[in-house]
């Protein structure tokens, strides 16, 4: 099975080279993945101890920062490695100031694993949520390094659960201790024989928690608001965008609309733009004396902080494959609105039921409880509350996970 495994990832890498040609994405893939072990190899000169930290992409690595800032923090005489899988997540976090080395992850053979694991003198290792690379996990293993998994959320109908997943199970074993989400990824563990494993909640609220606490104000942004109320539009992608527009008749002049798509590249704004049906200003060419109902937000890296804002919000992703982020909003006390396909993430689904969120089908059920929302203002405030406190019950992972590998390291 592992010569299978092995095989398909193989294929995987030789497609990504072809389509590297004319795809962007992928030529940065395999371009960063060109001088991998340069970099090791400078940085193996140091025989200091590493800690190792593994994310997919940008999101995986915000529910891992809280866990690198406070190992930083309680051990600084320990380097960190920080790898990344995809182009996205490595483009932003490059430069990020608690790493000593930030590179991609070479692809999962098993020469790759074993070469990394022995080029540096690991003293543990961090992979964030999803990222089940089973030549790594081998590896890390057979060298005997303590291998973490944190923030993981376990389903019934995943692979590992089911009827042929023997192989995949058994690569669970390997893992030396599993920090979960929930009561349900803890009794899936425990249903296969996996007992080294802890509930201890989202390592990412703490991180958005901290976002909150230190949010900065954008003079821009209040000058745009200029005492109004405020709706976030935040990740939207042309399916939420487009409902979005068909509902705008429904907010009222004393409110405004901010929002900041996905894909901010300029052929995708350009469109957006040409279907706002009101005054609307870009947020990289603002001029605080046009007045304008409609602030687009063309850059990235502020959207967390602009959610202090909002009145509500609307998460993007629900009409396409998933809904992004919606703890950045709730953490600020912001009710929020999405598409649905919201079931895989805890927080959208507990939200739901609680009456902190709400899920909606078509653009009619966007247009109600926009409606509803600015109009009963006890309603609003109810709202918000419950996601204050929702978050607040949510907080502390980090130091959950810190009191158990205390030990280790």
């Amino acid at each position: 099975m592992r010569l299978l495994y092995s095989f398909s990832v193989k294929f995987y890498t030789t497609l990504i080279q072809l389509a590297s040609i004319r795809n962007q994405k992928a030529k940065a893939w395999v371009d960063g993945r060109k001088d991998i072990f340069a970099k090791v190899s400078v940085a193996a000169k140091d025989p200091a101890s590493w800690i190792w930290f593994h994310a997919a992409s940008l999101g995986e690595f915000e529910q891992g920062r809280p866990l690198i800032e406070a190992i930083r923090a309680q051990y600084p005489t320990y380097k960190i490695l920080l790898t990344f899988f995809s182009p996205s997540g490595y483009a932003l976090q490059k430069d990020y100031p608690l790493a000593d080395l930030v590179t991609y992850l070479p692809a999962d053979s098993r020469k790759n694993a074993e070469k990394l694991c022995s080029m540096l003198n690991f003293k543990a290792v961090f992979f964030i949520k999803y990222e089940f690379w089973y030549n790594y996990l081998n590896a890390i293993h057979q060298a005997g390094i303590p291998l973490y998994f944190i923030s993981v959320r376990f389903r019934k109908n995943q692979h590992f659960f089911r009827w042929y997943g023997g192989w995949f199970r058994r690569q669970l074993q390997l893992i030396d201790y599993f920090f979960v989400q929930d009561t349900v990824s803890v009794k899936l563990l425990h249903s296969i024989g996996v007992k080294r494993v802890t509930l201890s909640g989202d390592t990412r609220f703490d991180r958005v928690a901290s976002i909150a606490q230190k949010a900065k104000a954008f003079a821009d942004v209040e000058s745009f608001i200029g005492g109004r109320k405020c709706i976030v539009a935040g990740s939207t992608w042309p399916a939420d965008e487009k409902l979005l527009i068909n509902v705008y008749r429904k907010i009222p002049k004393d409110y405004c609309l901010i929002i900041a798509p996905h894909n901010v590249s300029e052929s995708h704004v350009s469109q957006l733009i040409e279907q706002l049906p009101d005054s609307f200003q870009r947020y990289s060419k603002f001029d605080a004396q046009q007045p304008c109902n409609i602030l687009v937000i063309d850059s990235i890296g502020i959207l967390s902080q602009l959610y202090q804002y909002a009145s509500f919000a609307y998460i993007g992703g629900g009409f396409g494959h998933a809904i992004h982020n919606i703890q950045e909003a709730v953490t600020f006390g912001s009710p929020v609105i999405f598409g649905p396909r919201h079931q895989n993430f805890n927080e959208a689904n507990d939200l739901v039921a609680l009456g902190g969120a709400f899920s909606i089908e078509d653009a009619k059920a966007l247009g109600l409880i926009i409606e509803k929302l600015i109009r009963e203002e006890a309603f609003l405030q109810a709202s918000s509350n419950i996601c204050r406190e929702y978050v607040q019950r949510q907080l502390g992972a980090t130091s959950r996970i810190m009191k158990v590998i205390d030990s280790q390291l």
